[in-house]
C-alpha cells in the first residue's frame, strides 16, 4: 500500500495538484454558508473527520515518526493546533456576519502576518518592498471593512464585526504558519498535520461543549456537509498544498492562493445570489496586489 502512495506521488503534477487544491480551498466558505448548524460545530466536525481520513496514512506510512517527536516537536505542534482552532472558530463565524468575499479575502491576508511574525520571531529579513505591500493590503483591509458602512451597501449583518473576525482568523493562521515553519523541515507532512489537527480538533470540542453547542441531532445533510469541508478544503485542500510546497517554490504556491478569494466570490455569485458591492471589489483587489507584492518579495 506504501508503494501504491509513492506511485501516485510520483505520477501526479505538482501544477495541476495545486489548481486542484485551489478549487477546492475556494469551496470552503460555500460549504460553510450551505450548512445550518452552529460555526463552531461546523469547525469541530470539520476538522475531525479530516483527521480521522489522514489517520490511515499515518498508521501505514509513518508509524515511527511520532515516536521520534521530541518534547519541544510537541509542544510547539500543539501551539500550532491551538491557533489553528481559533483561526477555524472565529473565522466560520466571521461567515454569519459578513460577505464571502469580504471574509476570504482578509482572511488570506495571513501572509502579512507571516512575514510580520517571521521578522519579530524568526529574525527573517523584512524588504522595503514587503512593507510597502503590507501596507498596500491594510488599506484594501480598511476600505473594504468601512466601505459598506459609508455607503449602506448590504454585505451580511455586521460586516465591520465580520470583517473583524476574519482578520482574527488571519492572525491565527499566520501562528499555525510560524509554529509549523521549523517543524516542516524534519517532520513529514502526515505526522504533523494529525498532531496539529488532533490539538485543534481538542479545543475546538472544548469550545462547543462552552457554547452549549449540540453535537447530534442534525439532518443527514448537515452530516454530508461535515465530510465534504474534510475531503474538499481539508483533503483535497490544505492537505494537498502543504504537499505541493515539497515540489514547487513557496512564492508559487502563495500566490496561487489568491485563486481561493476569486473562486469563492464566483461560487457565492452563483450559489448564494451573493453579489459583492463595489467597494468589497475595489478593496479585495487592494488587498489582493499587496499579498502579492508581499509574497513576491
Amino acid at each position: 500500500m506504501s508503494n501504491v502512495f509513492g506511485r501516485i506521488e510520483r505520477a501526479t503534477p505538482p501544477l495541476a495538484a495545486l489548481a486542484i487544491a485551489v478549487v477546492a480551498v475556494s469551496t470552503s466558505a460555500i460549504l460553510v454558508r450551505f450548512s445550518a448548524a452552529p460555526s463552531i460545530v461546523k469547525a469541530f466536525y470539520r476538522v475531525l473527520f479530516t483527521t480521522l481520513l489522514l489517520a490511515p496514512f499515518a498508521v501505514v506510512r509513518h508509524r515511527n515518526a511520532f515516536s521520534r517527536l521530541t518534547a519541544r516537536d510537541w509542544l510547539v505542534a500543539g501551539a500550532g493546533g491551538v491557533a489553528l482552532a481559533i483561526h477555524f472558530a472565529s473565522w466560520f463565524e466571521s461567515l454569519e456576519f459578513t460577505s464571502v468575499a469580504a471574509s476570504v479575502t482578509i482572511v488570506q491576508s495571513q501572509v502579512l502576518f507571516v512575514a510580520i511574525g517571521a521578522s519579530w520571531l524568526l529574525a527573517e529579513h523584512v524588504t522595503r518592498r514587503t512593507i510597502a505591500g503590507m501596507a498596500l493590503a491594510l488599506v484594501g483591509i480598511a476600505t473594504l471593512s468601512i466601505g459598506d458602512s459609508i455607503t449602506g451597501a448590504v454585505a451580511g449583518p455586521a460586516p465591520l464585526y465580520g470583517n473583524a473576525l476574519a482578520l482574527v482568523g488571519a492572525v491565527c493562521a499566520a501562528g499555525y504558519v510560524l509554529a509549523g515553519r521549523s517543524l516542516r523541515q524534519r517532520i513529514p507532512l502526515i505526522p504533523y498535520v494529525i498532531v496539529v489537527y488532533s490539538v485543534c480538533a481538542v479545543v475546538l470540542f472544548a469550545l462547543v461543549l462552552a457554547d452549549g453547542a449540540a453535537l447530534t441531532d442534525y439532518p443527514a445533510g448537515e452530516w454530508l456537509l461535515f465530510v465534504g469541508m474534510a475531503i474538499g478544503p481539508g483533503i483535497f485542500g490544505h492537505t494537498v498544498l502543504n504537499w505541493a510546497l515539497a515540489h514547487l517554490e513557496s512564492s508559487v504556491v502563495s500566490v496561487s492562493l489568491l485563486g481561493e478569494p476569486i473562486g469563492s466570490a464566483l461560487l457565492a455569485l452563483l450559489l448564494l445570489g451573493e453579489v459583492p458591492s463595489i467597494v468589497t471589489v475595489v478593496g479585495g483587489a487592494v488587498i489582493l496586489l499587496g499579498i502579492t507584492v508581499t509574497a513576491r518579495a
